[in-house]
């Protein structure tokens, strides 16, 4: 076999371990076998010398891997808010690697650039937010906070007599940062990127489930005339609450500022008739983030950034160069929107996923996991000893055990249930701290969960916690 037919045959191989690998996984949840130590001594070596063929570089991979990965695709793999990666989606993502397309621009690869296009207009109308509004694709929830929030640092910068992009932050007017109590770290990441600091921030009150509260929100408004920023939330971590948008947008805009929402997942309520009022209001944001790779169940590496402001978004982000030419106007320019130059073309599986399930399906998925969810939590507040810290309005909600124990052993409880749940591997949860005791979180987001995996799941926490209360 020549070396070129010989890599053609690689890429038969992996897809039919990829096949052999989704198929297994979706019988039943694992564990991983193999930890860091033994993984990493597998792979590890010196630099090799010569090459060695595709075919056996694949079967290595898979064979030295597979017992280390987490069953993040299984339909009962609640541990953290993830997709299940849908089948359609990686067949566009392998198509996407085997194209090799750099997505920066038009003249680079117009497929790419124009299958984004339409993602882009797609993703707006199915979450029906004003279609003037500019997108841009990132690799995930992390980078999109930081691109909104750098278009919201250069607009009321500017709108101040001060331009950021061209002179930094010396000597900069000061920009505050209000932020709720329950924001989660990958925004305080993309305050760090920006300049403006990860605890040079004023913390917004919340209620017990993790909204911001209005008021407390008003007053914070009230005490400064500088430029401000306001971050939001919808879907909360822990609990998948929102903050009361219909209350605060118009605040904050009353203020003279920008308010932008970590929609991490939350934001696909709004995809959803019945769920899309808990984030009533929302549609006058300034900015907004969330995830392909969550509730739209694409393949890791796919982000939105949502700026209502187009040129804000492209003032913090347009790069220019003469070799990055711009053959047409009118036409929208991928990279115009998103830091980085050298980009995967996220379009294709953007599109291929929105294409697969349609505006019914999505809606259809995020109901169905709001209510096995839903379902899962009332099941587990029905165990003795075990309390259900929130019914989840969306798809998230936590959990303690040792209801009559006191908070410390309620801690040591809650740990060595979820150890025995992860041990049993009949599901897969994790733990969180929330409001400084241990809970156990819950996260349904597989369009791959079905009312059954809920039924299993909610008798396997009971067996865990019986186990855990029989061994003292």
């Amino acid at each position: 076999m020549s070396t070129n037919e010989q890599d053609f045959a690689a890429l038969d191989l992996a897809a039919r371990l990829a096949a052999e690998y989704r198929r297994a996984v979706a019988a039943a949840e694992t564990v991983p076998v193999a930890g860091y130590a033994e993984i990493f001594d597998r792979f590890d070596g010196p630099v090799p010398d010569h090459g060695t063929d595709a075919l056996a570089l694949i079967a290595q991979l898979d064979g030295g891997a597979r017992d280390g990965l987490r069953g993040i695709v299984a339909p009962r793999f609640y541990g953290w808010v993830n997709g299940s990666s849908h089948i359609a989606g990686v067949a566009a993502d392998w198509l996407t690697s085997a194209w090799g397309q750099n997505g920066a621009g038009i003249p680079m690869s117009p497929a790419a650039a124009a299958v984004e296009a339409v993602a882009a207009r797609w993703l707006l109308e199915l979450l029906d937010l004003p279609a003037s509004s500019s997108v841009g694709l990132v690799s995930g929830a992390t980078i999109a906070n930081f691109v909104g929030l750098a278009a919201a640092r250069g607009e009321l910068l500017r709108r101040v007599g001060w331009n950021v992009e061209d002179d930094g932050l010396y000597g900069a007017p000061n920009l505050r940062v209000l932020i709720g109590a329950d924001a989660h770290n990958t925004v305080f990441s993309g305050l760090r990127y920006l300049g403006l600091g990860e605890k040079r921030v004023t913390t917004i009150a919340t209620d017990s489930l993790g909204r911001m509260l209005p008021g407390d929100l008003e007053r914070a408004l009230k005490a400064s005339s500088d430029p401000v920023i306001v971050i939001g939330q919808a879907g909360q971590i822990n609990t998948g609450v929102s903050d009361p948008f219909a209350a605060i947008v118009p605040m904050v805009h009353d203020a003279g500022g920008w308010i932008h929402v970590d929609g991490a997942f939350g934001l696909w309520a709004r995809a959803s008739e019945r769920h899309r009022h808990l984030l009533d209001g929302i549609e006058q944001a300034d900015s907004m983030a969330t995830d392909g790779h969550k509730w739209l169940q694409t393949p890791y590496d796919c982000g939105f950034t949502i700026v209502r402001h187009e040129q804000a978004h492209r003032r913090a982000m347009d790069m220019q160069a003469s070799y990055l030419t711009r053959d047409n106007a009118q036409f929208r320019h991928p990279g115009a929107y998103v830091p980085e130059l050298s980009r995967r073309a996220r379009g294709f599986a953007a599109w291929a996923m929105i294409r697969r399930l349609g505006r019914s399906g999505i809606a259809t998925m995020v109901d169905d996991d709001v209510r096995i969810a839903q379902a899962m939590a009332a099941g587990m507040a029905a165990i003795a000893g075990v309390e259900v810290l929130n019914q989840p309005e969306l798809n998230q909600f936590i959990v303690r055990f040792g209801a009559a124990a006191g908070a410390e052993q309620g801690d040591r409880l809650t740990q060595a249930t979820v150890d025995r749940i992860q041990q049993d591997a009949t599901a897969f949860m994790g733990t969180a701290l929330w409001r400084g005791r241990l809970v156990m979180r819950v996260s349904v987001c597989s369009i791959a969960t079905t009312d059954e995996d809920g039924r299993i799941t909610v008798d396997a926490v009971r067996a865990a916690w019986e186990a855990v209360q029989a061994g003292g």
